[in-house]
C-alpha cells in the first residue's frame, strides 16, 4: 500500500510544488485564493516529517501565486511568480514581506526556473503577455527580454545541461529553445494542435525534451530530428497541467492533469504508462520529483492539499522487473 503525507491548505487552491535542492525533506507550494482567478496568493515552506508534513513558513501575496523555484545558490532564497505580473523574492529567514519584487511582465507570471548549470546562476519568467524574461538572481531589471511566442507562456525551464539554454512552451502550441546570450530562439517545434501547457528537459540526455497538452498527450522530443516525436504517451483524459522527468532514470517521467490523476510512464517501453494515481478530487497542477530521496513524488492539487508518495511502479525493483 502506497504511504501518502498529505498537508492541507484550506482555502489555497495549489498550482505548483518544489523540492529543495539542499534540504531533502523541504518542499515549496505556491497556491492561491479562488482557484487562481480572484484573490490573493499564498506561498508555503513544507517540511516532511515521519508521519507527514508540517508548515515551516508561510508567505501571503496580493495575487495569485502560480509557479516556484528555489535558489541553487542559497538554500533559504525562492522566487515565485504572480497574477499581478511580478516575480517576488522570498527568504525562509525573512518572516514578514520579500527581499526584492519586480514587476515588468504586463500579465500573470505564470513560470519561473532557476538556472541548474555550474557557473551559472540566471531566473527565467514566462508570462500571459506572451514575453520571456531572463534575470539575475537579486531580480535587478531583467537582462533580456525575449519574444516569438503568439501565445501565453506556460512553461520555461532551463537546460539542466548547456549553459544558457532554456526551453519554452506556449498556448501557440509551439515548443521554442532558446539561446540566451544570442537572445535568439534557436527552434520551433510545432509540437501539438493546442495549447503546451508545460515542458520539461531529460536529466540525461540534453536532446530530448517532453512537452504536455491540453490535447491530452504527452510528446517526447528528440531535438536532432524534430519532423515527429520519439514517443507519444496516451492515457489522460483532460489537458495535461504539468510534467516531470525523473531524476533518477533516463526514460521515467511524471505527469499532472485536470483528469485529476498522476501518470507515471517509461517511453521507452511499447507500452509505456507504468502506474496511474488518483488520490486527488480536483485538478492536479504541481508535482516535482526529490532529487534526494529516490523516486519520491510531491504533488499539489486545486482540492487544497500537498501529497508526498513514492509511486509503487517506481518502488526499488518494481520498474526494472516489468516487462
Amino acid at each position: 500500500m502506497m504511504t501518502v503525507k498529505v498537508f492541507r491548505s484550506p482555502a489555497r487552491h495549489g498550482y505548483a510544488v518544489e523540492v529543495s535542492p539542499y534540504i531533502p525533506s523541504r518542499v515549496a507550494c505556491a497556491a492561491s485564493q479562488y482557484y487562481g482567478i480572484a484573490g490573493c496568493g499564498t506561498l508555503l515552506v513544507l517540511d516532511q516529517t515521519e508521519t507527514g508534513l508540517t508548515l515551516v513558513r508561510s508567505w501571503e501575496w496580493s495575487d495569485g501565486l502560480f509557479d516556484v523555484a528555489w535558489s541553487e545558490a542559497n538554500e533559504h532564497i525562492l522566487v515565485a511568480g504572480g497574477g499581478d505580473g511580478s516575480l517576488q523574492l522570498w527568504d525562509t529567514a525573512n518572516h514578514s514581506a520579500p527581499l526584492r519584487v519586480a514587476k515588468e511582465h504586463t500579465q500573470e507570471v505564470y513560470t519561473v526556473d532557476w538556472s541548474q548549470t555550474r557557473g551559472e546562476s540566471l531566473i527565467v519568467s514566462g508570462s500571459w503577455d506572451q514575453t520571456v524574461k531572463v534575470w539575475d538572481p537579486a531580480l535587478s531589471p531583467s537582462l533580456t527580454t525575449l519574444r516569438g511566442h503568439e501565445g501565453v507562456i506556460y512553461s520555461t525551464i532551463w537546460s539542466p545541461h548547456i549553459p544558457g539554454c532554456f526551453a519554452s512552451a506556449s498556448g501557440d502550441g509551439t515548443l521554442r529553445i532558446w539561446d540566451v546570450k544570442g537572445a535568439a530562439c534557436r527552434l520551433a517545434i510545432p509540437a501539438h494542435k493546442a495549447e503546451i501547457l508545460s515542458c520539461d528537459w531529460c536529466k540525461y540526455d540534453q536532446n530530448v525534451v517532453a512537452t504536455g497538452s491540453v490535447d491530452c498527450t504527452v510528446c517526447v522530443w528528440d531535438l536532432r530530428n524534430i519532423r515527429q516525436p520519439v514517443n507519444q504517451l496516451l492515457g489522460h483524459t483532460y489537458a495535461i497541467r504539468r510534467l516531470k522527468f525523473s531524476p533518477f532514470d533516463k526514460t521515467v517521467l511524471a505527469s499532472c492533469s485536470y483528469d485529476f490523476t498522476v501518470r507515471f510512464w517509461d517511453y521507452s517501453r511499447q507500452q509505456p504508462l507504468l502506474d496511474t494515481v488518483e488520490h486527488h478530487s480536483e485538478f492536479v497542477c504541481g508535482l516535482d520529483f526529490n532529487l534526494h530521496i529516490p523516486n519520491q513524488v510531491v504533488d499539489c492539487s486545486w482540492d487544497e492539499t500537498v501529497k508526498v508518495y513514492t509511486p509503487a511502479c517506481l518502488s526499488v525493483g518494481a520498474h526494472s522487473a516489468a516487462p
